[in-house]
Parts: C-alpha cells; sequence; structure tokens
C-alpha cells in the first residue's frame, strides 16, 4: 500500500454510547478490490501447514504451522467479536523487507483466526512475527473485542533479521484513539501488563542500532522506528486531529499539527469525546474533507465549480520549481471497502458482534450489517462476483463506484441526492436494529445455530438490496444530470447557472478574450 493510505478509529465502551466497542477502518489502495472476505472456522490435522500469501501482491511467502481450531471470520470480525483493521506507517527505511514469512495482512487474518479476546489476538501476533518473522513494512493494528481495544505497533529488523520489534497499548476505558498511516504509540508504560506489553528487545534493538541513547523510561516508539516528517504530519496526523477535533471540540487542538508545522505540539494518543458516540456517530466521522477547517477541500480553486473535495493523484507537485501538495483527508477515492465495527458484552457473540461494512469513498457509502456469526456473505459483496480488471453490476463494488465517479463530477449537487438514500438506508438499518437482534435473541434460546441461520439470511439480503437500490440510484442519476442537464422535480430540463465565484475564477484567466462586446 503506498504512503498516507488507511484511517482506523478506536472507541472503547466507555466512550460509546451504549457500551459497544468500536473500530472503524477504511482500506484505501488504488488498486484493492472491494469484496467481504469470509472464512468459515475449521478443525486441522497436526501435521497441517498453512499457505502465507502475501495480501498486498499475492505472492507466496512461505508455510506455517497450522493452528488446530480456526474460527470463522467476515470480513475483519471473527466469530467471537474481535476485530482488526490496520494503517501502514512504513517507519525507518533500512527495518523493510526483512527476511520474514508472515505479512502484515496473514498477521491480521491468523489473528482473527485464533483469538478469542484482542489481548489474546495481540499475543498471537506477537509470537507469530517471532516464529517466522515479519515481512512488511511498519504498521499500525487496531484490535477490539467486546471489553477492550488496543492498538499495536510493529516494525521488522531490516534485511538478514527475521523478527520484529513492536509494542502494543490498551486503549483507556472512557476514550477513543485513531491512526492515520503514522506511529502514534510514544513512551509507554514498561511495568503495566494489564495495560501495555512489549516485544523484549523493542527498546535494545534501538540500542544496538544506534537509534537511542537514553534511559528507557524516556524511550519512545514512534519518534525512534518512525520519525515524523512533514508529510507524515500533513498527510496522516491530519487525519487524527480531524478525528480528534470532531467528537472534542471543547479541546481546542491546535491545528498546527496538521498543517505540519515545524515544532508542533504532537497530539495525545487518546482523549474523551465531549459526548459520548453512537454508531451512527462513529460512521460520520469516517466521512471527512476537513470541511470547515482551514484545510476545507471544498473550498480552493481545484474543487472545481462544484466544490469537489476530492483530488487526483499525485498528491504532491512542482509549479515552477517549487512543492506543492493536495490535502488527504479520511474520505477518499481510492477506498477499496471499509467498516465500522461493533461488539457488544451483554449479547450472545452471533448477535453481538455487528460489521457495518461499505464499498468505496466512506463519504457516498452505505455501511450495511453484516452479522460476525453469518455462515455466507451478500453475492454482491462476495470473493469472485467481480474482479479489479472488469466492470459488473453483479459487484457493490463496481456499482458503488459508478455513482460515486459520476457524482464527483457535479458534486454539490449530487451528493445531495447520493445521501439522500444514503440515509435512508442506513437510518432503516439503525432503526430496525433492535427488532432484529431480539428476534435473534428468541432464536438463540430454542438453537444458537438458527439464529445465526436467520442473521445470514438478513445480513445477505440487506447486502444485496443494498446494491440493487444503488444501481437504480446511478441509473436515476444518469438521467437527472445528463450532458451538463439538472431535471427538476417535474422531470423538465434546466440549466443551473455555475456560482458567480467560478465566473471570476474564468474571467481572471481568460479576461477580456472572453467578454462581450
Amino acid at each position: 500500500q503506498p504512503l498516507a493510505a488507511c484511517t482506523n478509529i478506536l472507541v472503547t465502551k466507555g466512550a460509546s454510547k451504549d457500551g459497544s466497542t468500536m473500530i472503524t477502518y477504511a482500506a484505501d489502495s488504488h488498486t484493492l478490490y472491494g469484496e467481504l472476505y469470509f472464512k468459515a472456522g475449521a478443525q486441522h490435522l497436526p501435521t497441517e501447514l498453512r499457505d502465507i500469501v502475501e495480501w498486498d501482491t499475492g505472492k507466496f511467502l512461505g508455510r506455517i504451522k497450522e493452528a488446530p481450531v480456526t474460527y470463522s471470520r467476515v470480513g475483519n470480525m471473527n466469530e467471537f467479536q474481535v476485530v482488526i483493521g490496520e494503517t501502514t506507517f512504513g517507519g525507518r527505511e533500512e527495518l523493510h523487507a526483512p527476511a520474514g514469512i508472515v505479512d502484515y495482512g496473514s498477521l491480521m487474518y491468523i489473528a482473527l483466526e485464533r483469538s478469542k479476546t484482542a489481548r489474546e489476538a495481540v499475543q498471537v501476533m506477537g509470537d507469530l512475527v517471532a516464529q517466522y518473522g515479519y515481512a512488511s513494512e511498519g504498521e499500525s493494528i487496531s484490535v477490539g473485542d467486546p471489553n477492550e481495544a488496543w492498538i499495536f505497533e510493529i516494525i521488522g529488523k531490516g534485511k538478514g533479521q527475521k523478527g520484529a520489534v513492536w509494542v502494543a497499548v490498551k486503549v483507556p476505558d472512557g476514550t477513543i484513539s485513531a491512526h492515520a498511516n503514522h506511529a502514534r504509540i510514544s513512551r509507554f508504560p514498561l511495568n503495566d501488563p494489564k495495560n501495555c506489553v512489549y516485544s523484549k528487545d523493542v527498546i535494545s534493538f534501538a540500542r544496538d542500532k544506534g537509534y537511542f541513547k537514553g534511559e528507557d523510561k524516556d524511550f519512545s516508539f514512534t519518534d525512534v522506528y518512525a520519525p515524523a516528517d512533514f508529510g507524515a504530519l500533513r498527510f496522516c496526523e491530519a487525519r487524527v486531529w480531524s478525528v480528534f477535533n470532531r467528537a472534542a471540540p471543547s479541546l481546542k487542538l491546535p491545528i498546527d499539527i496538521a498543517k505540519g508545522t515545524p515544532g508542533a505540539k504532537p497530539m495525545p494518543l487518546c482523549i474523551t469525546p465531549d459526548r459520548k458516540l453512537s454508531v451512527r456517530d462513529v460512521m460520520e466521522l469516517m466521512r471527512d474533507h476537513y470541511e470547515g477547517t482551514d484545510l476545507d477541500m471544498t473550498k480552493d480553486v481545484g474543487a472545481g465549480p462544484y466544490h469537489t473535495p476530492y483530488r487526483w493523484r499525485p498528491m504532491e507537485w512542482k509549479v515552477d520549481g517549487k512543492q506543492y501538495l493536495h490535502e488527504r483527508a479520511i474520505s477518499t477515492q481510492q477506498t477499496g471497502w471499509s467498516y465500522v465495527s461493533q461488539s457488544r458484552s451483554w449479547l450472545p457473540d452471533a448477535i453481538g458482534g455487528v460489521l457495518w461494512f461499505g464499498m468505496d469513498d466512506t463519504y457516498s457509502t452505505v455501511f450495511v450489517p453484516m452479522y460476525c456469526a453469518i455462515k455466507a456473505v451478500p453475492r454482491s459483496f462476495a470473493e469472485g462476483t467481480g474482479s479489479w480488471n472488469a466492470f459488473s453490476w453483479d459487484s457493490a463494488f463496481w456499482t458503488f463506484n459508478f455513482v460515486a465517479n459520476y457524482a464527483y463530477s457535479r458534486y454539490d449537487e449530487m451528493i445531495v441526492d447520493v445521501q439522500k438514500v444514503q440515509r435512508e438506508l442506513e437510518g432503516g438499518f439503525l432503526t430496525r436494529q433492535p427488532e432484529v437482534e431480539a428476534h435473534a435473541k428468541a432464536l438463540y434460546q430454542q438453537s444458537p445455530e438458527l439464529a445465526k441461520a436467520f442473521l445470514t439470511d438478513y445480513s445477505c439480503s440487506q447486502g444485496d438490496l443494498v446494491t440493487a437500490r444503488w444501481r437504480k440510484l446511478g441509473e436515476t442519476l444518469i438521467w437527472k444530470y445528463l450532458d451538463g442537464n439538472v431535471r427538476d422535480a417535474k422531470g423538465e430540463v434546466t440549466h443551473p447557472a455555475y456560482n458567480p465565484d467560478w465566473y471570476r475564477t474564468i474571467v481572471r484567466e481568460k479576461g477580456d478574450a472572453i467578454r462581450v462586446p
């Protein structure tokens, strides 16, 4: 994945309105096909080996011993409500390309298959890289379960050394955290295993490499292994700032760090939100282009006449020998898929765990409830229904991309139509959730398998319903906005003018050359 590729938010149960633990993940890549992964649990022979195939490239890396029992997983959540997400921070380049077997994607999905709690998942990941080595760049990994949320940060040891150094910190209950392609753990407690665990050589390795010479208590993982440069602040920490600024405006966190200002005070790892957050609130935190701030992507000339908050790559470019940039927001065109997870301690796992899953750009996606113990996924979301190399209306990924990419062309008008249907669908899911789960609980008392079958049918039907509804929305948008026209409420063709500011921009550029005498 390229630099500045993903965004995660972690919400502890004490910071949520209903006591849910929530994790979010936007998997952003210009070549990632969006699909909802599914793997059933299984029992394995003592001699069984597992192929490790790199998630990003499909490259075969090696084989490891399989666990006796593996748990089922839907997307990035397993049947015990354990959920995992990540963002790549890269870190020191000389520590990349280590000679390990387990890449970051395999690390996450194996941990899901072998863990009943977030704490266990942290231990599984640490044990895997110790035994088999780590094959990726620096990663921040979010891990949640019904009771806890953890941030696990890891980086390799460079060529010729297969191990990794890592630290994992439990997010204090009542707070939220976030990471967005820059390592966030600075100093951490060395003698508090309930709240912090780490590889035994995380500090000594840094000393051996000459990265750190101070006292152990002053060791900062991010400062040592991923020193921040301008890009880490402007493209990465800026997104964390935006989450914190919207969740806790009372803190008045300075925007300096988001602007990449030298010497800006680092943000805390966690904050307490001004009010407890609902699932809907967290969905909205994942929808952002810095609106209303100095970085607002709808305001400059790059947004065009329709205030489109998207900029095509590259993010950095030169004019007359000087370097400039486009902002990198949480909502971005190249999201393959995203989710908001919900893990709840007071419900059976099969009912308590919900992966609210969406395709493409978070701003225009629909988060659809996928329960964590379902036996199948919607056909339009499933692996194999579509591919990166061919458009298909059968595929939710392509259907959502069609709508979003067309909406970018007349954004400030079309996004209103998109969000109307988005709100209708998501609002319906949230409104019906208590009723659906009450029925599932009644079935669960008869038989857990009955509840799982019901939730499988519900999740699959809602996913495919959303894809069909989104195709209809795309057809409506083409009809309504054809060739620069806009049909009114009666279906009559109208020709709304550009906004006055855009006309002034044209006049400043062309002047008398286009003036009518």
